[in-house]
């Protein structure tokens, strides 16, 4: 290393000087020796290899930003992909609403005043058209709450199939993705024949993306399009599938 000659050619100039100032005053001397003992501190500093030590880790923290900065990118690209997620599907979920406004024949309610589906008692079709009513206002937790009680209060109702999903899409419009995913399970589950398992599959893969399972939820999409390839839902399917944002 350059320093060990440089402080050598110091202390041999404190030696000189020291020879040179034995009769001169005695604060000129005590400010050489000084001098000669810092000196010395460093050369042990230098002799010890603290420098190189600093310098190993200085590259090490370095390392480490590097490592920091990149997953910080990795997050930024995460952030992204899920933001674009999240807005295809609110505009999905506004785009399916306002078709059932328009073709009221796609809701398996009537309209206002005609008569009642078999086994749909004007109280059920009152109090779920009172949650529908507040889905299409964006009134999600109000929405989610009703369609909640409507399915704990009316299970073998045939609304209960198209309840638990209008629950499903009010609980991850509002971001509680357990709670979503475990209303489309239930639709699955309990009416797997009803008109809402395509789109209860196809919702449930992207919830399952939107926590994390990102493996898990591609699956799910690929089965909406073998299990039900004719339906809107798989198309969807087959386009999220398609895309990066659901990589």
């Amino acid at each position: 290393m350059r320093a060990m000659p440089l402080l050598g050619s110091v202390a041999a100039l404190l030696a000189a000087l020291l020879a040179g100032c034995a009769s001169g005053p005695t604060r000129t001397q005590i400010a050489v020796q000084n001098l000669q003992t810092r000196v010395s501190k460093l050369e042990s500093f230098v002799t010890n290899g603290s420098l190189v030590q600093l310098a190993q880790q200085q590259d090490a923290l370095q390392a480490q930003v590097r490592d920091l900065r990149g997953r910080v990118d990795q997050l930024q690209q995460a952030n992204q992909r899920l933001t674009r997620q999240q807005h295809d599907l609110y505009d999905s979920l506004d785009k399916r609403v306002q078709s059932l406004e328009r073709n009221r024949a796609a809701s398996p309610l009537a309209t206002q005043g005609s008569a009642s589906l078999p086994g749909v008692t004007s109280a059920q079709e009152k109090l779920y058209g009172q949650d529908f009513t507040a889905l299409k206002a964006g009134h999600y937790t109000a929405a989610a709450k009703g369609f909640q009680a409507f399915v704990q209060k009316y299970a073998t109702s045939p609304l209960a199939a198209d309840a638990e999903y209008w629950l499903g899409e009010a609980q991850f419009v509002n971001e509680d993705y357990p709670a979503a995913e475990q209303a489309f399970r239930g639709v699955l589950k309990q009416w797997p024949q009803s008109s809402k398992a395509p789109e209860a599959m196809f919702d449930l893969g992207n919830t399952l993306i939107a926590q994390g399972k990102t493996a898990e939820g591609r699956r799910t999409l690929a089965q909406v399009v073998k299990r039900y390839p004719d339906s809107g839902a798989a198309r969807r399917a087959a386009s999220a599938l398609a895309s990066p944002a659901s990589n």
